[in-house]
């Protein structure tokens, strides 16, 4: 077996373990057996990875499985939506499930929150396995338990917290990936050092060309720091009553982005959160709880890459700017009508504001030359 990290989300009874490392699909029946022998297993992937590994990760696991099916989705956004999960929930009724039944998500953060969804609401919760295929599912979206779907209103506005029994983060899997897809995923890793590690954002300001080269120590060094991360924070605060709130730093800006873009695939969720990340610190800094110092080197950084760190070149660049804040009300952190935001006293440091007014974020983006009104 390879070397491999593994890091345990500490959640009591609901506690599983994220492996980490090359070439884990196919040693997948290893690592996979305790989880679904003598069971009924369902591989759910989409319509590009799923000709990709479907095939050869169905050969590998079936001797395990009592039985064993594979369907797919279209691949992109727009199947994180009440259709979408509709049509999977009957098909996957329609082969015939029991409260052993296992579900296992091949894909990227779509597959990941629509199959983690569907396990939620079949038969009131059954087993999941996460095999995050891309950069951002591996350092995000497969860890922590947040599933669901897309509505017109906002971005994952339905779904509900239900943790997967084990993700197996193959960095291998990810030499398929253009290059737009990684950096898509590479703004989340530069959220976890702006959010809170200072040193790993230095980390990454020096190491980032091998990051996203795919250097084997730097990749697996980035995804492993990143959930670590995430599985302290989501042990802490399984629910978002608190800290978990930290994880959407750059997010309340990313999803009006993207719901102005109307999820067509011309931005994707790295894209809006790089330029949300940026806006973050510029926010702070606007509110004088960040040194103007702390933002230059978030948007050099982003620059630097390739991300857009402002919002201007994106779709939302053209909407009102009462628009952007009618979609930003619909954010999950808002209470009582308030906008609440995760701004930063310096990299490596966020914290949850509330009771942003609209006043005081219209003056913000007006004065970052925004003339939509």
């Amino acid at each position: 077996m390879s070397s491999v990290e593994k890091i345990i989300v500490g959640l009591e009874e609901k506690s599983y373990p994220i492996f980490i490392g090359p070439d884990l699909l196919k040693e997948a029946d290893t690592y996979l057996a305790d989880y679904i022998s003598d069971r009924q297993v369902i591989i759910i992937s989409d319509t590009i990875i799923g000709p990709l590994y479907q095939g050869s990760f169905t050969k590998k696991i079936t001797p395990l499985c009592t039985r064993l099916d594979n369907l797919r989705v279209p691949a992109g956004e727009a199947s994180k939506s009440l259709s979408a999960y509709n049509t999977l929930c009957e098909e996957i009724l329609n082969i015939g499930i029991d409260r052993k039944t296992v579900l296992i998500a091949l894909g990227g953060g779509v597959i990941g929150d629509l199959v983690g969804f569907v396990a939620a609401s079949l038969l009131r919760g059954i087993d999941f396995i996460q095999i995050p295929t891309s950069l951002l599912a591996q350092v995000d979206s497969s860890v922590g338990g947040k599933t669901g779907i897309n509505a017109t209103a906002g971005k994952n506005l339905i779904g509900a917290f239900h943790q997967p029994k084990l993700v197996l983060a193959d960095n291998s899997l990810l030499a398929t990936l253009h290059k737009r897809e990684l950096l898509s995923g590479y703004a989340e890793i530069i959220k976890y050092g702006l959010l809170g590690d200072a040193e790993f954002f230095s980390w990454l300001e020096k190491n980032w060309s091998n990051v996203l080269s795919l250097e084997q120590d730097e990749i697996v060094f980035a995804v492993k720091r990143s959930c670590e991360m995430k599985a302290d924070i989501v042990a802490k605060d399984e629910t978002e009553t608190g800290i978990r709130a930290l994880l959407n730093l750059g997010h309340t800006f990313a999803h009006a982005f993207e719901a102005v873009g109307r999820y067509n695939g011309d931005l994707l969720h790295g894209e809006a959160v790089a330029a949300g990340l940026g806006l973050a610190f510029d926010f702070s800094v606007a509110k004088q709880i960040c040194e103007p110092e702390d933002a230059l080197r978030v948007h050099a950084h982003l620059k630097e890459v390739g991300l857009p760190d402002d919002y201007s070149a994106l779709p939302a660049g053209k909407a009102a700017v009462s628009t952007l804040i009618q979609h930003m009300k619909k954010d999950k952190k808002t209470l009582d009508g308030n906008l609440t935001f995760i701004l930063t006293h310096k990299i490596g440091e966020a914290y949850v504001m509330p009771n942003i007014s609209e006043t005081e974020l219209t003056t913000f983006f007006m004065a970052k030359g925004v003339n939509h009104v």
